[in-house]
């Protein structure tokens, strides 16, 4: 199968490019100018330049693939550089779904996130939300993804927490730290987008991907702690009511860990009912990685 592959620099992305390629499908990528040399050298890996928020630039790009993987998201808005969230996950989503209706591809498989819903409160999970809603109201054989906090070599979150640990006595932790997570692996969520390709009983299906088990916040940053040698993190908890004005002054510094945005998300949580964890599992014929177990190979 020739698959389109949006996001494929990125951290998913890389790793769904990688179980593509293993799976024997031939993989055209959408990468922004400059940006080529960042993906691997493979006989079968096409190069098409663009950008999903220029509709003009997909124009003949999805031409004679057999299905779309659209993966492009952010998790943090630069309004100065133009990437907002109702750019990179309302317009783009729409910009894609239309180019691939109009080029002939029937299978689409689209990223989206764990909490996304109509009456979402945070502006993240309200565009994630209108980019499915592009995606529902298309004439493709969709499927919608929504993964948790996803791990795994490279990523962000656990990575910066790793640093903080390493780095400083006492970790701050906004509120009460009790809000809970099912981080998943993302080599899990790579091999559901794989598998989900020839899947027809997938088609107009929207699954949320969690991993095997929830922990609060303060578990999180015990584990990852143990992961990194620290046996104990020692924590300072501070009041949601006063940290949510300090975050909202200082988020337009882009080396400033949190915005407003994200802190709404975090103390909302990230995890899965059981009814909806068995089925992905069930569908993909997968066994979620252990979180614990999974960050001490790359934290080590």
């Amino acid at each position: 199968m020739k698959v389109y592959l949006t996001g494929s620099t990125g951290f998913v992305g890389r790793e769904v490019l990688h179980q593509l390629l293993a799976a024997g499908h031939t993989v055209r990528c959408l990468v922004r100018p400059g940006s080529e040399g960042r993906l691997p050298i493979e006989k079968n890996i096409e190069v098409r330049l663009g950008d999903v928020t220029d509709a003009e630039s997909l124009a003949g790009s999805l031409e004679g693939c057999d299905a779309a993987v659209h993966l492009v998201g952010i998790i943090r808005e630069f309004p100065g550089k133009g990437i907002t969230f109702q750019r990179l996950h309302t317009e783009a989503s729409r910009n894609l779904v239309a180019a691939a209706e109009a080029q002939g591809i029937r299978r689409y498989l689209h990223m989206s996130a764990n909490g996304t819903r109509p009456a979402a409160e945070s502006l993240y999970h309200q565009t994630k939300w209108q980019g499915e809603e592009a995606v529902r109201a298309s004439t493709l054989e969709w499927t919608i993804f929504r993964p948790s906090l996803i791990f795994g070599p490279g990523d962000e979150f656990v990575n910066m927490l790793a640093d903080l640990i390493r780095k400083t006595p006492v970790v701050p932790v906004i509120g009460d730290g009790r809000y809970q997570m099912a981080p998943v692996a993302v080599e899990d969520v790579a091999a559901a987008f794989v598998a989900a390709l020839d899947k027809e009983q997938c088609i107009g299906q929207t699954y949320p991907l969690c991993g095997p088990q929830a922990f609060s916040y303060d578990e999180i940053l015990d584990l990852v702690g143990a992961a990194c040698g620290k046996p104990r993190v020692h924590k300072l908890h501070h009041p949601v009511c006063l940290m949510k004005p300090v975050i909202k002054m200082l988020q337009g510094i882009p080396q400033f860990p949190i915005t407003s945005s994200q802190l709404t998300m975090l103390l909302e949580g990230n995890v899965c009912d059981g009814e909806a964890q068995r089925a992905w599992n069930t569908v993909f014929a997968i066994e979620p990685k252990e979180f614990a177990e999974g960050i001490r190979k790359y934290l080590t």
